[in-house]
């Protein structure tokens, strides 16, 4: 991971376009959060999102579908940067080997209380951790899914820190660390958005050595401008 300041793989027009979707999406999340948070069914669970994290979003679907898809009963699955715990839960309803882990406490609360509400408190191990901090060396995945923050910000509170990464510091630690903890013939699902910096993740997949395929997306138009979101199968360059 390194320290340098992130330079948008993007003119400054886009950027300073995302930066204008950014605060107009975290002043709508905010509000709709409020002081007690909200209860969201999705894809056959009932999630109870506190305000301080990431809530269900229109493009949550696409995702939580393909892990249905993907996740077979034997698979060893991690849900990184869980927020609810949607994501791990969904794939705890096809395999009991699931670990969620995310830095926000409030995230992990969330879904060892989603766990619990969903009945799959015994099919998934919640740890607070940054990145893989909480991951052992010898641990290894067969499925890892990751729904990173889309923009490059430094956050204000809590809430922000689930769609803003400080110039990509975690993003660049898991693609680092993700292959210690792939297992061999293993995959990841990440989602991505062109509503951050969308051709850094593509150059950070390439310079580590792993590569994508799109298996969903969609889009939108915004301030007259098309918006994609992608849904990518990532595995080892062989």
């Amino acid at each position: 991971m390194t320290d340098a300041p992130h330079i948008p793989h993007m003119t400054a027009e886009q950027a300073e376009r995302i930066s204008a979707w950014h605060e107009r999406a975290y002043a709508a999340a905010r509000a709709e959060a409020g002081v007690d948070g909200q209860t969201f069914s999705h894809l056959g669970l009932t999630l109870r999102v506190p305000p301080d994290v990431q809530p269900i979003t229109g493009t949550s679907s696409m995702l939580g579908e393909a892990i249905l898809a993907e996740t077979g009963v034997a698979d060893r699955v991690l849900d990184m940067g869980c927020g609810s715990g949607v994501n791990g839960l969904l794939a705890a309803t096809r395999t009991p080997h699931v670990v969620a882990v995310d830095i926000s406490p409030h995230a992990v609360a969330a879904t060892l209380d989603n766990a619990t509400r969903n009945g799959a408190a015994g099919r998934i191990d919640v740890r607070q951790s940054d990145v893989f901090g909480a991951i052992g060396a010898a641990e290894v995945f067969d499925l890892i899914i990751f729904d990173p923050p889309y923009r490059w910000f430094a956050a204000r509170d809590w809430l922000e820190r689930a769609s803003t990464d400080p110039d990509y510091h975690a993003l660049q630690a898991f693609f680092a660390g993700a292959s210690d903890h792939l297992a061999p013939g293993g995959r990841m699902l990440i989602s991505f958005g062109s509503s951050g910096d969308i051709d850094y993740l593509h150059a950070l997949m390439d310079s580590t050595g792993f590569d994508r395929e799109v298996l969903a997306q969609d889009g939108m138009v915004r301030d007259a401008h098309r918006v994609d979101y992608f849904v990518y199968r990532v595995t080892r360059r062989a």
